[in-house]
C-alpha cells in the first residue's frame, strides 16, 4: 500500500456513519495524524484507525445544539500545524458538502498552510442508497441538487418555490440536509412548485445500525415526520427516484394504508 504523503493539514471525510464506508486514503490519513480534530457526528469507531499517541480533540458541530465556535476550530488547526503537528480535521460525510470545509480551507491557506482534502461519502447519497434507490435515473431524474435547510444567520436562505419549480421542469432530485427544524417553511415552499403526490424519503442516522426511515409523499411529509418521530440528523429526498426504493415497489404490489406512507426499521 502506498503511504499517504500528507501535507500540513488534511480535511478528511468520515462518511455518513458506518466506519466500513471510509476510503483507504482516509484510513491512511487518520493513521498518520498526530492531532485529530473530530466533529460531533463522526462515529467513534472511526478513531480506531488513529495512532495510540495521537491527540484527539472533539470539536462538536451539530445542528440545533451548542457547537464549538468555528473561529476557535480554525485557530486550533493553525496553531497545531505551526507547532509541527500532522493535523487531520475529521468531518462527518464529505468535508465539501455542508461541512464548512471551504471556510476552513480559506482560513488555513490565508495562514500560509497547505491543505489536502480526502472525500467521504455524504449522507444524502448513503441514505437513499440504503433504501435501494438511486439519486439519478435516465427516466426520472436528470440531475440532483444538494441543498441545506439551515440558512446562515442574516441570510434569507433558499428560495424553495423557485427551487421546486426548477426541479419540476428539469426533472431534478432534491436532497435536503438540516431541514428538520425548518420543515414547515420548506414544505410550504416546495408545494408551490411540486405536486403533492411527489415521492419523498426521510432517512435518519443514515448507514448506522439505528437508522430509521419513512417513505411518503410531499403533501403528507409533515404528518409523516411527526407520526414517526423522525428527528435530526435526517436527510430528506424529494423526487420520483424515491419510487425506486424497495419498500415503495413492494407497496405498489400490496397497497399499504395511508397512501403508501410507511415507516421502516433498518
Amino acid at each position: 500500500m502506498t503511504p499517504l504523503i500528507s501535507p500540513s493539514c488534511t480535511l478528511v471525510g468520515a462518511g455518513p456513519g458506518d466506519p466500513e464506508l471510509l476510503t483507504l486514503k482516509a484510513v491512511r490519513a487518520i493513521a498518520s495524524a498526530t492531532v485529530i480534530l473530530v466533529d460531533d457526528l463522526v462515529n467513534e469507531a472511526v478513531l480506531e484507525h488513529a495512532s495510540p499517541s495521537a491527540r484527539i480533540i472533539h470539536v462538536g458541530k451539530r445542528g440545533g445544539c451548542a457547537s464549538t465556535p468555528q473561529a476557535f476550530i480554525d485557530k486550533l488547526m493553525i496553531t497545531a500545524v505551526q507547532a509541527g503537528e500532522r493535523v487531520v480535521r475529521l468531518k462527518g460525510g464529505d468535508p465539501f458538502i455542508f461541512g464548512r470545509g471551504g471556510e476552513e480551507v480559506e482560513h488555513l491557506r490565508a495562514a500560509g498552510i497547505d491543505v489536502a482534502v480526502v472525500n467521504g461519502i455524504t449522507s444524502g447519497l448513503a441514505g437513499l442508497s440504503s433504501l435501494g434507490a438511486p439519486l439519478t435515473h435516465r427516466e426520472h431524474a436528470h440531475g440532483v441538487v444538494f441543498v441545506t435547510g439551515h440558512a446562515k444567520p442574516g441570510d434569507s436562505g433558499t428560495d424553495w418555490p423557485l427551487l421546486a419549480r426548477t426541479a419540476q421542469q428539469a426533472k431534478l432530485t432534491l436532497v435536503i440536509y438540516m431541514g428538520v427544524r425548518s420543515l414547515t417553511h420548506i414544505h410550504k415552499g416546495l408545494l408551490q412548485g411540486l405536486p403533492a403526490h411527489t415521492p419523498v424519503a426521510i432517512v435518519q442516522h443514515a448507514s448506522l445500525p439505528e437508522q430509521r426511515q419513512a417513505l411518503t409523499t410531499l403533501g403528507d411529509l409533515p404528518n409523516t415526520m411527526a407520526r414517526e418521530a423522525l428527528q435530526s440528523p435526517s436527510i430528506i429526498v424529494v423526487g420520483d427516484v424515491v419510487q425506486g426504493a424497495r419498500a415503495w415497489t413492494d407497496a405498489q404490489r400490496t397497497p399499504l394504508p395511508n397512501n403508501l406512507t410507511t415507516a421502516l426499521q433498518a
